[in-house]
């Protein structure tokens, strides 16, 4: 991905587009299964998830299997950003890089200080990742008076956060782990890069691997998602003709439109059906609500702002064109947005406690709602 005169590139702006369409379907869907979960019809709509197909619930399937291929995505997105976008030369990808990481230390760490030595600890990963879906959808709406460098750098870093966010998942939110399919689940990615090392570019290939891989990560106790991102970097990126696109390309184009309008959507169904009762508002004043909170609205823009301010003392990396304290401050603001990875995260730490699993929803939903508003009220200004 590259830029020319401060316009954005044909396959950029369309990947704006569609996570920018994506998130609105994503708050219509969202609202519509909070409305269900709190009507008469809430008991048979949040008994449908739980309905078993094949030995797993439809929220199972959605969860680790439909959510393998957001993974997937997420992970091409980031190996385009690695080849030819913001992140290939160390110059460039510096400052979303260390705002990214930043951005994901102080909110676990204000999580953690929080609910250290409590039952909520391990939801310290909660607040760590950006939903890109959301963060574009409020720059959008803002059209000119958002430099285009400054979409870039939210994408490079939000991309960055969810790296980041999946790392975490693998490491400390791994159940019982089962050696032998782990053991087969590399050996099918190590068969899947000699194959890309071949430059073999068959798609078929990679896709009943990869489908092979998610089977036994399924199996292992490591979170089956995992496998969308290691098959992601198991495509090849470049096609043998220079002319053509490459599979790597040619997949996260086809996938763009199914994740942002039926998987993720499917996911907000199935996971946003939070039931308001009639004492709500105190859960979100317990430890674990509150380190969310914190964590999303202060940790998210005082760490990416202290990070980069860093870089940028040391030398290490400058400022991108056109893009000042502000976009830097509304950047960070706009990170707080958590939702999607932040409800995934939230079911994997709090697994068979509902009523944790709830009051954190209320948490993330109410706490993104409000970094939303507050990054477009900051540069709406500018």
């Amino acid at each position: 991905m590259t830029r020319i005169s401060g316009v954005l590139t044909e396959t950029f702006q369309r990947f704006i587009a569609s996570e920018r369409a994506g998130g609105y379907l994503l708050i219509a869907a969202t609202l519509v299964s909070i409305v269900l979960a709190n009507s008469p019809a809430g008991p048979a709509y949040l008994g449908f998830w739980q309905g078993k197909i094949l030995g797993l619930s439809v929220e199972h399937w959605i969860n680790d299997g439909l959510m393998a291929v957001f993974f997937l995505l997420v992970g091409l997105e980031l190996e385009r950003e690695l080849y030819v976008g913001e992140l290939s030369e160390l110059g460039k990808a510096l400052l979303p890089l260390v705002a990214a990481l930043g951005g994901m230390l102080a909110p676990a760490l204000a999580h953690y200080a929080l609910n250290a030595g409590t039952p909520t600890q391990g939801g310290f990963g909660i607040p760590m990742a950006t939903d890109i879906a959301f963060a574009l959808g409020i720059l959008s709406l803002l059209g000119s008076r958002v430099p285009a460098a400054l979409k870039v750098f939210v994408v490079a870093f939000a991309v960055i956060d969810d790296l980041g966010a999946i790392l975490v998942i693998a490491v400390f939110y791994t159940a019982d782990l089962s050696l032998a399919y782990l053991i087969a689940a590399l050996v099918l990615w190590a068969a899947l890069i000699v194959l890309n090392r071949r430059r073999v570019m068959a798609m078929p290939v990679y896709l009943g691997g990869g489908l092979l891989m998610w089977f036994c990560l399924l199996h292992s106790g490591v979170h089956a998602t995992l496998a969308g991102v290691l098959l992601a970097f198991a495509i090849p990126f470049r096609h043998l003709r220079a002319e053509l696109p490459s599979p790597s390309h040619r997949l996260e184009h086809t996938l763009h439109r199914p994740v942002a309008f039926v998987i993720l959507p499917l996911f907000a169904l199935a996971n946003t059906g939070v039931v308001l009762t009639p004492d709500w508002a105190s859960g979100l004043l317990s430890a674990n609500s509150l380190g969310i909170a914190a964590g999303l609205l202060l940790g998210k823009p005082v760490g990416v702002l202290l990070a980069a301010a860093a870089a940028l003392a040391a030398g290490v990396c400058r400022l991108p064109e056109a893009v000042g304290w502000r976009h830097l401050a509304a950047a960070g603001v706009l990170g707080g947005i958590g939702f999607t990875m932040s409800i995934f995260i939230t079911n994997l730490a709090f697994a068979n406690q509902p009523e944790i699993v709830n009051a954190a929803k209320i948490a993330i939903l109410a706490s993104s709602s409000l970094a939303g508003a507050f990054g477009f009220l900051l540069l709406l200004r500018r």
